[in-house]
């Protein structure tokens, strides 16, 4: 009886122990944290600066139209070259290119 009472109390003082020393690691985990983004925010402040100087003078400038007669395609396009090795009695043809006969 004695020995189910110890182990009962003992486990009860091991997982009271790793929660605290879990909450001990979790607050030095946001204070770190929190000290490398305040870090990263001093350090882009005259960034943050320039770029909210320039959008609002963007924005107080009128904006142009484009013209109506203008052509805009939109697209991707991607070249392949492929030679086949030559042989004794052919020419090196490329594959965008029909054999001869």
């Amino acid at each position: 009886m004695l020995e189910k009472v110890l182990t009962v109390l003992v486990g009860t003082v091991v997982l009271v122990a790793a929660f605290m020393f879990s909450l001990v690691i979790l607050a030095v985990a946001v204070v770190v944290g929190l000290m490398i983004w305040g870090y990263f925010w001093w350090k882009t402040r005259e960034i943050r600066q320039v770029m909210r100087e320039q959008r609002e003078q963007q924005q107080s400038q009128p904006r142009q139209q484009p013209s109506p007669d203008g052509h805009v395609i939109e697209g991707e396009a991607i070249v392949v070259d492929e030679v086949h090795e030559q042989t004794q009695d052919t020419k090196p043809q490329h594959r965008s290119n029909p054999p001869e006969k």
